[in-house]
């Protein structure tokens, strides 16, 4: 794609030659005649001279500092993103219902079911569906226009998925929350009857779990992005845009504001509140709620960073 048409399609401002041709993105250091390189990061400040990319993106502090065909945007790390989309859009299923599926209930024309997939009765599948081998849809299920779910996942009955949503192979939505009532030495189990509601634009990574609710329902906000390998426990309220890393665990019960952000293995006990913009480092153990935005960091005892 000529880096005029990038520009067009995606804005920006672009300096040099726009009829230069790029057909992938790569890093500064790797880059090859025929890809754009990107600089988000003044750390790799130097490889802007040495470089082989054809062209760059670059914020526009770092304009000048190449002679090469140039896109400048504010934001050259988002900017980089959308290129990388524009340039390798995903591979899709034709439409279609694979015959080893089993479907009970209607599903769109524009759905792609792979096979050895099961829906249950009361399902509900949106336009543009592609549920990939093996995935389990449980009874009165609703998911949303031009979700994706990756082999394997399964979604427990009358949970909710939203449009838009990606969800990677083996996750795990609307299992039983970690629900029990000690009596004389032994366990009763506590039957977990709420649902998880998952909103628009959510992702959500390999043998991700999120439990539904004991009660009420376990809720995921619009755009959240969740890594591989996340536990989230029955009635947990995460915010819009929230963002978490690899191994997190949020215990039960537990609320997380608008765009918070927790690193690898951070651990979040029960019962507590993160307000909106709190950003909690890796490994970082947080035993108390957090009113105030801003980052956090520690095992014991958690404080200000």
């Amino acid at each position: 794609m000529p880096l005029a048409e990038i520009v067009a399609r995606l804005g920006g401002r672009l300096e040099g030659d726009p009829s230069v041709i790029v057909s992938q993105v790569s890093a500064l250091a790797s880059a090859r005649a025929g890809q754009i390189a990107f600089l988000s990061n003044p750390r790799y400040r130097r490889q802007l001279c040495s470089t082989g990319a054809s062209a760059v993106i670059v914020p526009p502090r770092f304009a000048g500092d190449t002679a090469l065909p140039r896109i400048i945007h504010d934001n050259a790390y988002a900017y980089y993103a959308r290129v990388v989309a524009l340039l390798n859009p995903p591979k899709t299923r034709p439409p279609g219902i694979h015959p080893s599926a089993v479907v009970h209930g209607a599903v769109p024309e524009t759905a792609r079911i792979g096979e050895n997939v099961v829906i249950g009765e009361h399902a509900v599948i949106g336009e543009h569906v592609t549920l990939y081998p093996g995935c389990v849809i449980g009874e009165g299920v609703s998911i949303g226009d031009d979700s994706v779910l990756y082999p394997n996942v399964v979604v427990y009955h009358d949970c909710v998925i939203g449009r838009r949503a990606v969800v990677q192979a083996g996750a795990v939505i609307g299992g039983d929350g970690f629900g029990f009532a000690p009596e004389d030495g032994r366990w009763v189990k506590i039957p977990q009857i709420g649902r998880v509601v998952i909103g628009d634009d959510v992702e959500i990574g390999a043998n991700t779990s999120i439990d539904r609710g004991a009660l009420g329902d376990t809720v995921i906000g619009d755009g959240v992005k969740l890594d591989n390998q996340i536990q989230i426990a029955h009635n947990v309220v995460v915010g819009e845009h929230a963002a978490m890393a690899g191994c997190v665990g949020i215990a039960g019960s537990a609320r997380i504001g608008r765009r918070c952000t927790i690193g690898g293995a951070g651990m979040i006990i029960g019962h507590l509140e993160l307000a909106d913009d709190v950003h909690v480092s890796a490994g970082t153990m947080v035993t108390k709620s957090l009113r105030r935005p801003g980052q956090y960091t520690s095992i014991f005892p958690l404080e200000a960073h």
